[in-house]
């Protein structure tokens, strides 16, 4: 008896257990469900056993009540048989009335005996029906915390690799951040914007030597020019100049 209290007591104090409060106090929330639900396991089987043997124990005391009702009527039925066969055989035979009035005696002797063991028997029932009815609540609460202890623990792995995705996640989009100055992409960008600009200054430096040319260009005709037209006043003066007479011919 003092097990199935112990084991009572144990079962009370488990289903009792508040798990959202151990969970806040837990380092390893994780961990801590799964310490909680070996423990409960093995609860439960040691529950369901002391129930077993429990209710084995109160089935035979109650059937051993029962045969000592049983046998309690019985003997007092033997008892009054005898005693009025005693009463028949008084007058007649009172030998063998005294014969009957003793077997009488014996079969209330057994009587209270039998009454006595019922009386005795009939509190310890009434005291290992209440711990099997105890014991059968505390196995439901306890197999309600199991479901609950798993349920939450499923949830917690749940969550735990839901972060876990979410930081792998987060992880990537870091590493091809395009917004990111030092990426590969922006690299890439300024590399394209150093090599149009020095295309468009290459483009503008053409574009000046052409200028320059059509300059010396015309420069170059400007001067032909001139020349022609030194040349052809220089025409011009000569033919207008008279002849000057020879200073050897005599007047």
């Amino acid at each position: 008896m003092a097990q199935k209290q112990s084991i009572l007591g144990r079962v009370g104090q488990l289903t009792r257990a508040n798990i959202n409060s151990l969970l806040d106090k837990a380092e390893d929330p994780q961990k801590m469900l799964d310490q909680l639900v070996r423990d409960y396991t093995n609860s439960i089987a040691e529950a369901e056993d002391a129930v077993a043997q429990t209710i084995g124990n109160l089935r035979l005391a109650e059937a051993d009540h029962t045969e000592d009702v049983a046998a309690v009527k019985e003997w007092g039925h033997k008892a009054l048989t005898a005693s009025q066969k005693a009463d028949s055989l008084r007058s007649s035979n009172p030998t063998d009335a005294d014969k009957f009035d003793q077997l009488a005696k014996v079969a209330l002797s057994k009587q209270i005996g039998f009454e006595g063991e019922a009386k005795e028997s009939a509190p310890m029932i009434a005291s290992q029906t209440e711990v099997v009815e105890k014991l059968k609540t505390g196995l439901i609460g306890m197999k309600g915390k199991l479901t609950e202890l798993q349920t939450k623990r499923d949830q917690l792995v749940a969550r735990a690799k839901t972060a876990e995705a979410q930081a792998s996640v987060q992880d990537a989009v870091k590493s091809i951040d395009i917004l990111d100055p030092t990426s590969e992409v922006s690299r890439f960008e300024d590399k394209v914007r150093r090599e149009e600009a020095r295309v468009a200054g290459q483009a503008e430096i053409a574009a000046s030597s052409l200028d320059s040319q059509f300059e010396e260009l015309e420069a170059s005709t400007t001067d032909a020019e001139v020349e022609a037209r030194l040349a052809e006043l220089k025409g011009l003066g000569a033919a207008a100049t008279p002849e000057a007479p020879a200073l050897d011919q005599a007047p």
